[in-house]
């Protein structure tokens, strides 16, 4: 019985975290957190940055490099910093990076507007970047 309960509790947890991965979370803006250029350790886009926190290990970060880079090489003003989170576990704890990759979205002014745990798709970083930058129909 205990077994079972274990099981079935694993299960839903697992189907939770799968079907909310990737997904982006708007950070309210009051008292949210800024990143400057010095702490990035790259210069901010002038339309949006794209932070991803990444490891050696973590399967999913590769393809969420190639994604994040895509889209910041065809979107105007939009940068891309990838860090290595065992290397800045300062920045990581500050955050709260739970686990790799993490994609933060930066307003112009560092401000963190967006935040996804997971591999992100494509429409979804589009959004947030939407979002980010203010554009007309986004949600900010």
């Amino acid at each position: 019985m205990v077994c079972a309960a274990v099981l079935l509790l694993a299960s839903v947890f697992g189907l939770v975290r799968a079907a909310r991965g990737g997904r982006f979370r708007a950070r309210p803006r009051d008292g949210a957190v800024r990143l400057s250029a010095a702490e990035l350790g790259a210069e901010l886009g002038d339309r949006a940055t794209l932070v991803q926190f990444s490891t050696a290990v973590c399967g999913p970060c590769r393809p969420t490099r190639r994604l994040l880079a895509d889209i910041a090489g065809t979107t105007p003003g939009t940068a891309h910093v990838e860090i290595d989170a065992e290397e800045r576990l300062e920045l990581v704890r500050r955050l709260g990076i739970l686990r790799t990759p993490t994609v933060l979205v930066l307003d112009p002014a560092g401000q963190v507007v967006s935040r996804a745990s997971g591999q992100p798709r494509r429409a979804e970083v589009l959004t947030a970047l939407d979002r980010a930058s203010g554009a007309p129909g986004s949600s900010s």
